[in-house]
């Protein structure tokens, strides 16, 4: 009954969508809206869209399947802090990172404005970075540690032993890593590139801030401003088959090529080749690259302004040309900003309690069951994380806004806009899959043969899991907490459309802020999202300090 329970929460959204379009009046509206858009903003739309995935994917690889090269297979100066340091994007929400360079390098930004002086130019002197383009570059210097992540870890354990062989047979170095290392980690490489092609379809403060006329922004677009819930239902499902190939693709991809990882390899690696000279340098620019463009100057970028309002108390920065009367009001800036700081961390903190619950909850009956449903709310909770934010709005919300047509008294969808419910279904249904990949890894340290024993003493399930299970899984669930609570943090998506009354978060306070172009105040509540999403990358680094191998 629970794992049920758990199948209907998880469906509902996406069936939804299907169901929504039983109306057949609003259903035949939405298709004659459908064939309009097709004949005009439809394949802009979708050229759009499949451009930003296919070069972010491209950029992504590149720069994560480097670093992971270097970093596990070459010593060079400065590579044991690199190695931790390359994890710090992870901390750099992608909308953050576009309003830090934007304001920075706008046409009245200090770079061109320093430029102009400098150099007496006049008008334009750098590219817009609001433009595909830009979209692309700062969201794979954001996005790229996936890949860097799985696939430095997929080298440390498989390549080990044949890149010793291949070297005693007499193959140069990069013939090594080209024919070997790389071929060994590709499936770890795509499953990396899923991960960012996933967070680049669910993106919305980036293509809403940069005006790039992707799926996203169509869903919203179709339900805010064109009126029509069925359209949105429409794209949403054209979105979400989208994701579903790009899923299916990664997965055939990898389905044929299956290694088997040495248990010994992470503890006695191959030896790292050292670097020196301009080759150690090399190695070293091209690990700081990622981390400068993607963590350390954005931040640097956000400081200008704040570090500028804090002593002259306009929190514009001087770029925008706008007052800030409002915000120059002593105190009253940092009044609004405890007040979205409190409405994130409370949301955030309900968020990631219900997710690891239900992930908990899921991870528990796997273990002991094997039924059919059991399975099925596994992997819908797994698939959970690549359904985009907007997808999942328009799945909650419509088919209650077309049952209210038929019985008014029947106005769910008010309260789920209302009350944090539909934020909490929300976070639930995207979130459950990070923890639950987290609490099944934690499930698989632990032996079949301890829960046999306990039931062979005739010990029930609760007893099992609240005696044995729980204790030894206090860290995966710490884990799962942590990861949950700093992506609801970050959520941009949902959170716009299904937030309470009065409970902005930080995230949509920076993005409404920087959308009204006041960029030197979206810099605070933009730093307290990176500050709490370093907390995430610092565990990982210390996961990754406690299982570093010797070589």
């Amino acid at each position: 009954m629970l794992a049920t329970a758990i199948l209907l929460l998880m469906a509902w959204p996406i069936a939804a969508l299907g169901l929504s379009l039983l109306d057949m009046r609003a259903s035949a509206q939405a298709w004659e809206q459908l064939r309009e858009m097709a004949s005009t903003v439809l394949p802009g739309y979708a050229r759009t869209t499949l451009w930003l995935c296919v070069l972010v994917a491209t950029w992504v690889a590149l720069i994560g399947s480097t670093a992971a090269v270097l970093v596990a297979l070459f010593d060079f100066k400065g590579r044991r802090y690199l190695e931790y340091l390359l994890l710090l994007p992870l901390a750099m929400p992608a909308y953050v990172c576009a309003y830090a360079y934007t304001d920075f390098l706008q046409y009245s930004g200090p770079a061109q404005t320093w430029l102009r002086a400098t150099f007496d130019l006049q008008g334009r002197v750098l590219p817009e970075v609001r433009s595909l383009g830009g979209a692309v570059v700062l969201m794979s210097f954001t996005l790229y540690p996936y890949v860097y992540l799985l696939a430095r870890t997929a080298l440390l354990e498989r390549s080990a032993s044949l890149l010793q062989a291949a070297h005693m047979l007499g193959a140069g170095t990069w013939r090594r890593v080209l024919h070997i290392a790389l071929p060994m980690a590709w499936p770890a490489i795509m499953a990396g590139v899923s991960l960012a092609l996933m967070e680049t379809l669910a993106d919305y403060g980036v293509v809403s801030y940069f005006g790039i006329q992707s799926f996203t922004a169509g869903i919203y677009k179709a339900w805010l401003v064109l009126d029509s819930p069925e359209l949105a239902a429409l794209l949403s499902l054209a979105l979400l088959a989208f994701v579903a190939v790009v899923l299916g693709l990664e997965r055939r991809m990898r389905r044929r090529m299956r290694f088997a990882a040495n248990s010994n390899a992470s503890r006695h690696p191959a030896p790292r080749q050292p670097l020196q000279g301009w080759q150690g340098l090399a190695a070293f620019v091209l690990c700081a690259m990622p981390v400068l463009l993607g963590f350390v100057l954005p931040v640097l970028m956000m400081l200008r302004p704040l570090l500028h309002g804090l002593f002259t108390g306009d929190y514009t920065g001087g770029t925008s040309g706008m007052s800030s009367d409002e915000w120059a009001e002593p105190g009253y800036n940092w009044q609004q900003f405890l007040h979205w700081g409190a409405n994130s961390l409370k949301l955030a903190a309900m968020g990631a309690v219900l997710a690891v619950a239900v992930a908990l909850l899921l991870a528990f009956l796997q273990r002991s069951s094997d039924k059919r449903v059991v399975k099925s709310s596994v992997y819908l909770a797994s698939m959970g994380y690549a359904v985009p934010g907007a997808v999942l709005v328009v799945g909650l919300l419509l088919p209650w806004m077309l049952l209210a047509k038929i019985r008014p008294e029947w106005n769910f969808a008010s309260v789920l806009t209302t009350t944090v419910l539909g934020l909490m279904w929300a976070y639930v249904v995207r979130f459950c899959a990070a923890a639950l990949q987290s609490l099944q890894s934690g499930y698989s340290r632990l032996p079949a043969s301890g829960d046999e024993a306990v039931r062979l003493l005739g010990q029930s399930r609760w007893r099992l899991f609240s005696r044995i299970h729980f204790p030894l899984l206090r860290g995966s669930l710490f884990t799962a907490l942590l990861l949950v609570f700093v992506d609801v943090m970050k959520e941009l998506p949902a959170t716009i459309v299904l937030r309470p009354f009065n409970s902005d978060t930080l995230a949509v306070m920076a993005w409404q802020l920087a959308r009204d172009e006041r960029l030197g105040e979206a810099a605070i509540p933009s730093l307290a999202l990176v500050a709490f999403g370093l907390l995430p990358v610092i565990l990982l680094s210390r996961s990754i300090a406690k299982e570093r191998p010797t070589s």
